[in-house]
């Protein structure tokens, strides 16, 4: 009997990958019909140098620009909205974001209400994004948060101390420009916090229940790359070598991620960033061995794929044996790259864990975990994180 396949949708932008593919910025917005372009970026990106070398490509091409710098880490609301007035008010019809995931979200947010004149709190979900975005460029700035490829933005709301998630194949972005040269400037706990939001984005797209062979193929090689080449490239910021497989390694965890969506680890993650203000690939580094240890009995023998994509030889282990190495293994990666806050020295009490189960609970990226998880049992593993 033949074999059947489920059917799988796979979305990915058009992507350029390679040391120097920033200076195409120019060329490709114009090509996309840019007359003139809202570059998004924040104060870092811009004193690191990488957005005049986009403007500068900009201005080669002949294409006029306006630039917002008004970004924050996770995105604010307000953030997002003041940049659609000042798109509006710029006459701007194509957007260019230089950074991390958070001027790229903001550029996201940014591009939605302007097509589809409605607040951004109005999008949280699936596939509520309606109108096409104007046309949208990705410099990605870090090797971690793969916005550049997603169908997500999260956006932050101070006001509710939460984060909101829209998904939706409208939010992908025309092109990605993804130069490991950029990775360069990163400091060593943006370096480490990026990089095992990338690790975690591969983790749980390959356990996700919208798995499929095509986010499995990227999401193993990600952990492949990222094992061999993270710890050594915090340490050498200037070994392209090692910043180009980082950078690979987070543009397929991207990949698999964007279409085989996540799970508990960043459903948590979210919740915990959007009260707390505080850098996402470390949230999702504190929670990432106790959702494993949560989730590990679901779907044993993909652990132990994730365990050897990693490195470890498990070789004559029985299951639990087999577990406990991956935990430790993942326990002494963090530490290793500096991530050793807890909840707890973040502040978080007890008193936190049910606001922040609440929220958890609610996210899209719970829907797509592996293990069905019940208010108690994400209390429980907020409780072994602090």
């Amino acid at each position: 009997m033949a074999q059947v396949f489920e059917l799988r949708k796979f979305v990915a932008p058009e992507f350029i990958f390679g040391v120097g593919s920033r200076h195409l910025a120019g060329r490709y917005a114009k090509n996309l019909g840019g007359r003139k372009v809202l570059v998004v970026s924040d104060p870092g990106v811009v004193a690191a140098g990488w957005t005049a070398e986009v403007i500068a490509s900009l201005e080669e091409a002949g294409v006029g620009y306006a630039l917002y710098t008004g970004v924050t880490p996770n995105p604010k609301v307000e953030e997002v909205m003041a940049g659609v007035a000042f798109f509006q008010a710029e006459r701007c019809n194509a957007l260019i974001a230089v950074g991390g995931g958070s001027p790229i979200d903001c550029a996201k947010g940014i591009g939605i209400v302007s097509s589809n004149h409605r607040h951004i709190r109005e999008f949280e979900g699936v596939d509520l994004v309606r109108a096409a975005m104007p046309p949208l460029i990705c410099v990605p700035t870090t090797g971690g948060t793969s916005a550049d490829v997603s169908q997500f933005a999260i956006i932050s709301s101070p006001q509710e101390r939460l984060k909101f998630a829209i998904i939706s194949k409208s939010v992908v972005p025309d092109l990605a420009l993804i130069d490991p040269e950029t990775l360069t400037s990163m400091n060593p706990y943006l370096a480490a916090c990026t990089g095992l939001d990338a690790m975690t984005h591969a983790i749980e797209a390959y356990v996700s229940t919208a798995r499929s062979t095509m986010t499995d193929l990227h999401a193993l090689e990600a952990l492949r790359l990222l094992s061999a080449s993270l710890l050594p490239s915090i340490t050498a910021a200037d070994d392209l070598g090692l910043r180009t497989k980082v950078m690979q390694g987070s543009l397929q965890a991207g990949l698999a991620f964007s279409n085989a969506i996540l799970g508990a680890n960043h459903a948590m993650a979210h919740s915990l960033g959007g009260a707390l203000d505080i850098a996402h690939g470390e949230c999702n580094a504190i929670l990432l061995d106790h959702v494993i240890e949560f989730n590990f009995s679901a779907v044993p023998e993909r652990f132990d794929h994730i365990a050897e994509a990693m490195g470890l030889d498990l070789r004559g282990m029985v299951s639990a044996e087999r577990k406990r190495a991956l935990l430790l293994h993942v326990r002494k990666l963090k530490a290793a790259a500096g991530i050793v806050r807890t909840l707890k020295g973040l502040g978080v009490g007890r008193d936190d864990v049910i606001f922040f189960s609440d929220h958890a609970l609610k996210d899209p990226c719970m829907a797509t975990n592996p293990r069905k998880a019940s208010r108690r049992d994400i209390e429980v593993v907020y409780e072994e994180s602090l």
